[in-house]
């Protein structure tokens, strides 16, 4: 009898953990506001924004704060460790300094460990689990906004070597911790989608390999089941915008060593989300899903999730631009052609790397049937006008300007800039507007018209409706020709 009760009771536990593992999610994305960190909200954070946040755990007993490295320009390296549990976890981030959104992450998730609400679950992870974080790992390259440290290398491909004094750093506190889940924390382009989809990949999952035959054994096993956890949490908020990343083995790479090491190593890539430039709402997935992973492995509901279902989370591809053009009619040498066309607004970085402006380009053209964007319009029925150019002493109204096919003025031009707030492109007197063609790589600004009348402008990339005021449209940003 008690052989036959045995295996009901393993289910309605399951069940049970299954429903509360729901119910704290559901309370964490609801409550999210309460912790999020505010004095990080854009993407370009530098190591002078957290040093505030890093002293103030330091001052708080709950947590113990390591300097443990310096970067080669020699900025300190920290990790935030709490918790009293057996099991050490190891999160780290910004390996790449142009990618942070996991970095103010990690800050939102200290502020709700450290915030008197949900005890209960707090207990249950920190009696179990000892937290590990390290984050901006490249304080150089954040400082620059750009991938490489200082030394121009690609820290995630210096695990062997390790020339960097970051890498160096990561190598230590990876052996001295022999964490049992490492979460290696990155950005990815947001061009990436979901394998066949018109879905972003918001959030993109790796269990690293450990060699070229891709053996799965318990350490990656356990990472395929937790990121499975994972992914089933995010479709609950971005239903379909999860991508499985590439696990070809990379001998170089840090989570493949890690995963050698016997680090069951998730590798969670943060994409693109619609609306969301500054990725603020895919900062709120990470804040939502690490926990929960956390959870998860606290109390070890995570190993009956079978290691199948990672398969099923759909590959990484690239088949995204933030605008396409479909079916658009293209007048070029007397004959007509129908064409799709794709565009990338592609960001500039200001000179101090706090801000950046758009500078688009076409980046393909002719049959992009298997291809999807951000935004598509479709174009079947309208013809490619080619811009006309205008000189004014000053732009006062930019729509009149696009009602009348002008893209570029000749006017008096703002002084050390290379953008303008509105969607013209201005040029200076010696300017001579080329014979207009369609081609790959160049900057996109024509526009668009139907039965006769102009209908709708492309500037600098943005599709602008000339039916509706400027205000009322994301038209990005006009560029100063020539800067």
């Amino acid at each position: 009898m008690i052989k036959r009760l045995f295996p009901s009771l393993v289910i309605i536990l399951l069940a049970f953990t299954v429903q509360a593992q729901d119910e704290l999610t559901s309370q964490l994305y609801e409550t999210y506001e309460d912790y999020k960190e505010s004095s990080i909200g854009k993407r370009r954070i530098k190591h002078a924004d957290i040093q505030p946040l890093i002293q103030k755990f330091k001052a708080n007993p709950k947590f113990e704060i390591q300097k443990v490295g310096e970067s080669i320009q020699g900025r300190d390296l920290h990790l935030i460790s709490i918790g009293s549990g057996d099991s050490n976890i190891f999160l780290w981030s910004q390996m790449h300094g142009d990618e942070p959104t996991a970095t103010q992450a990690i800050f939102d998730i200290l502020n709700f460990l450290d915030a008197p609400e949900f005890k209960e679950e707090k207990e249950a992870i920190l009696s179990k689990l000892k937290l590990h974080f390290l984050p901006m790992l490249n304080p150089d390259g954040a400082e620059v906004f750009t991938r490489r440290n200082a030394l121009g290398v690609d820290i995630n491909r210096d695990a062997l070597r390790l020339q960097s004094p970051e890498s160096q750093t990561l190598k230590r506190l990876r052996d001295s911790l022999d964490a049992d889940f490492g979460f290696n924390l990155h950005d990815q382009s947001k061009y990436y989608n979901a394998e066949r989809t018109e879905k972003p990949a918001t959030i993109s999952y790796l269990a690293t390999a450990f060699n070229y035959e891709k053996d799965i054994n318990e350490v990656r096993s356990n990472a395929m089941k937790v990121i499975v956890f994972m992914n089933n949490i995010i479709q609950n908020y971005a239903p379909g915008q999860v991508g499985r990343y590439s696990d070809d083995f990379e001998p170089r790479a840090f989570g493949d060593n890690i995963a050698k090491w016997g680090t069951s190593l998730i590798l969670i890539e943060s994409g693109g989300y619609p609306g969301d430039p500054e990725k603020q709402e895919i900062r709120k997935l990470n804040y939502v899903s690490i926990l929960s992973a956390l959870y998860t492995i606290a109390n070890e509901s995570f190993k009956s999730i079978p290691t199948e279902d990672y398969e099923k989370i759909p590959r990484n591809d690239r088949m995204l631009f933030d605008l396409k053009i479909d079916n658009v009619t293209y007048e070029l040498l007397g004959d007509a052609y129908i064409i799709d066309l794709g565009i990338y607004n592609q960001e500039i970085d200001l000179k101090d790397h706090n801000q950046f402006y758009y500078k688009s380009s076409v980046g393909d053209q002719g049959d992009l049937s298997t291809y999807y964007a951000y935004k598509t319009f479709d174009a079947k029925g309208y013809t490619v006008v080619p811009p006309k150019v205008a000189k004014v002493d000053r732009v006062e109204n930019p729509m009149s300007f696009l009602k009348d096919g002008v893209a570029y003025v000749k006017t008096e031009k703002p002084d050390k800039s290379a953008f303008v707030h509105f969607p013209l492109i201005l040029v200076d007197d010696a300017f001579k507007l080329k014979s207009f063609s369609l081609q790959p790589g160049i900057n996109p600004n024509f526009f668009l018209k139907k039965d006769g009348k102009l209908t709708h402008a492309v500037i600098n990339g943005f599709l602008i409706d000339l039916s509706k005021p400027l205000e009322q449209q994301n038209t990005g940003n006009g560029l100063i020709n020539g800067k």
